[in-house]
């Protein structure tokens, strides 16, 4: 891929709200997961009926999250796939978004925790059955602000050096869900 520093932060009320929905959230994770897919694959996927998923898919579209692939598509049979552009999507700021959509984002932080507390279950498995994919590493420093900001950035543009779409993946590519969180250790229990 492409080493493309480029983020966007979600701060439109309307996109940080098409992403507060349980099922938007599972359809994007199919649609990186396992590529293009249709209303009907995707429904069948998730146990959804085709016309919940079309809906879903068409208000995901309209947020810029997703596109139809028209070369694919064929009478009532659309296909879809993620949108191609920064991989690196950040959360606004609280303080920069108006009080009503501040519930918003409480939200979309939420449902991303919740998504991310299931991976973490599966971690104890997968790291016993998978080694060479289920990697595993806990670390404690000490870092000036502009360090940690820096550490951020650099720990974004390797994934973006690595990354690789699912159109150029080789044949033995894998998705990999990877999660980076810091937390500062000053008020430890």
């Amino acid at each position: 891929m492409e080493n493309d520093a480029e983020f966007t932060v979600l701060d439109d009320p309307d996109r940080l709200k098409a992403l507060s929905h349980p099922l938007r959230r599972r359809i994007l994770r199919r649609l990186r997961v396992d590529g293009p897919a249709t209303s009907t694959t995707i429904g069948e996927f998730l146990g959804e009926s085709t016309g919940t998923t079309s809906y879903h898919l068409r208000q995901l579209e309209k947020y810029g999250f997703i596109e139809e692939i028209p070369e694919r598509s064929r009478g009532r049979e659309r296909w879809w796939r993620t949108v191609q552009g920064p991989r690196d999507t950040r959360m606004p700021a609280p303080e920069t978004l108006a009080d009503d959509v501040r519930p918003v984002l409480n939200e979309v932080l939420r449902l991303g925790h919740a998504e991310d507390m299931a991976l973490l279950g599966r971690l104890p498995e997968a790291y016993e059955r998978d080694r060479a994919w289920a990697l595993l590493s806990r670390g404690f420093t000490r870092m000036t602000e502009q360090g940690l900001a820096e550490f951020f950035e650099a720990y974004i543009r390797l994934l973006q050096e690595h990354g690789l779409d699912a159109e150029e993946a080789p044949a033995d590519a894998r998705p990999v869900y990877i999660r980076l969180f810091t937390l500062p250790a000053d008020h430890d229990d």
